[in-house]
């Protein structure tokens, strides 16, 4: 049989010059809970917040807050509230908001019919196919941070790509302050973990911003989780206390394994974790009116037999469908989901459960998605195959998300059957050619040729592509604009803050 030869075809590159800062939604959301399981489900969380209560722990300074409030009950460190009072407080956090990036095209919608892609977050080890499994340096987040910066279907840098494990705990945050802010122009989040820190990160924004835009426009956010269950402990007090108090945007997130920090039953932990975060939300507006708030929920299954979380399954699934129904009812823009997988490879177990994560995702309606890209072996790992793989996978959604079905004029292409008889084709006429460079997604990774072409071409596998895909953009790579003067205070910031802190490795 003769071959068919390979047709070249100018391919545009994976850049970050075709930018697109978040995804404007036009598929509509799907809601598959009927009226009476939403309000069965509110009926749950209005119960935990009124008669169980969440603990505010270790942080004198919010339960002061409380009890400054007369409708809060509070008892040792429980905190309970009228539901309907705690939700009039979440009515003060806005539905949507702006965060704005270095570099203004950049900047993003969170909430309404935005959606907004980020990396991986927190995972301390890294792995590619090359060096293999292991722990994260300063080298490998730079480069995590590049190949964010350079991938157009992420809008959003997040922060912790991978954990530098090379540079003190106590002094990594600056490193990766610096690299979000120098070597991409996308806007990203802050550091959490310690107060000082949280404010490190609103100081070097305020360097970038200048503090007349920053106290009107949030410029940076922090993510946290709730120690589930029912317990907020000062890391997430702290971080709302910073953040907030200076008008900028907090993430709030139940990270909830049903079975053991919450129930089994999945209606139980998506009651749960809406009731966590609605207080750690009210408390926000106690500490300032109208802060930035994104209502987070990450809900896994686990195996009973081990304890190991599982990703991608039927329940975590349902609840992120569940969790954006009550979100939009509750008016709070929303942050779950990714491309999540237990596995330890880029193999077929991390493609299908990071597909039916991510479009449960996407059909949820989450407003603000971490992990979107890179996440493997539960969380603990970024993969630099995963990463550029993942991405090619979000562009595809963004299409489905944003362009919808066209039914106008042109695309019923009536021209074109006047041109094309009966058992002709449509390849030459004059619709395909107006058409034909942007008619259909076509991902950078994917092999659609056949068998004796891929051979010809090594016969590369798709993990294969992807570690020659990421290295290229390595070494494309260019880096955004920085007027030098905002450089070298941002530099000398950070020196200056590393020498007066010690190093400290835990």
């Amino acid at each position: 049989m003769a071959r068919r030869k390979r047709i070249a075809r100018d391919r545009p590159q994976q850049v970050t010059a075709r930018i697109q800062s978040q995804i404007k939604r036009q598929l509509p959301f799907f809601e598959p809970l009927d009226e009476q399981s939403v309000v069965r489900l509110e009926a749950q969380v209005d119960w935990i917040i009124q008669d169980v209560g969440i603990a505010f722990r270790d942080d004198p300074e919010a339960l002061a807050l409380w009890r400054e409030q007369p409708e809060a009950r509070i008892e040792d460190d429980v905190v309970r509230a009228p539901a309907d009072w705690i939700r009039e407080l979440c009515r003060e956090a806005p539905s949507s908001f702006t965060q704005l990036a270095r570099n203004p095209e950049r900047s993003v919608i969170i909430g309404g019919q935005n959606q907004v892609f980020a990396p991986i977050y927190g995972a301390p080890f890294v792995r590619d196919l090359e060096k293999g499994r292991r722990y994260g340096d300063i080298a490998s987040f730079q480069d995590l941070v590049r190949l964010t910066y350079m991938s157009p279907a992420l809008h959003h840098g997040g922060f912790v790509t991978c954990e530098p494990c090379d540079v003190p705990v106590s002094k990594r945050h600056l490193d990766m302050l610096l690299a979000h802010m120098t070597l991409s122009d996308k806007p990203h989040l802050g550091a959490i973990t310690e107060m000082s820190r949280a404010q490190d990160s609103v100081d070097m924004a305020e360097i970038i911003f200048g503090r007349e835009s920053m106290d009107k426009n949030c410029v940076i956010m922090g993510n946290v989780n709730t120690n589930s269950p029912l317990l907020v402990d000062k890391v997430v007090t702290e971080a709302v206390r910073v953040y907030c108090g200076r008008g900028q945007g907090i993430v709030v997130v139940p990270f909830i394994l049903s079975g053991a920090m919450g129930p089994v039953s999945t209606a139980a932990s998506v009651a749960q974790a809406l009731a966590e975060a609605m207080m750690v939300c009210a408390y926000a507006q106690l500490v300032r009116k109208g802060a930035p708030f994104v209502l987070g929920n990450f809900l896994s299954s686990m195996s009973l037999k081990s304890g190991a979380p599982t990703f991608g399954m039927p329940e975590p699934v349902m609840s992120n469908y569940a969790i954006g129904q009550l979100a939009r009812r509750l008016g709070l823009p929303l942050r779950c989901g990714g491309s999540l997988t237990a596995s330890k490879i880029e193999d077929a177990q991390a493609a299908y459960e990071s597909a039916d994560s991510m479009h449960s995702t996407m059909l949820a309606g989450a407003h603000f998605v971490l992990h979107a890209a890179g996440w493997l072996e539960g969380g603990l790992c970024t993969g630099f195959e995963k990463l550029v793989m993942d991405a090619d996978r979000l562009g595809a959604y963004q299409k489905v998300l944003d362009k919808g079905l066209d039914v106008s004029d042109e695309a019923f292409a009536r021209d074109a059957y006047g041109e094309v008889g009966p058992g002709g084709h449509f390849l030459g006429s004059a619709h395909t050619m107006r058409h034909y460079q942007h008619a259909f997604y076509e991902p950078r990774l994917s092999d659609s040729e056949n068998v004796e072409s891929w051979e010809e071409g090594g016969a590369h596998d798709m993990r294969s592509r992807a570690y020659q895909r990421w290295n290229q953009m390595l070494k494309d790579y260019d880096p955004p604009a920085i007027d030098p003067s905002l450089k070298a205070e941002l530099e000398a910031f950070v020196s200056t803050r590393k020498a007066q802190l010690p190093d400290a490795w835990y």
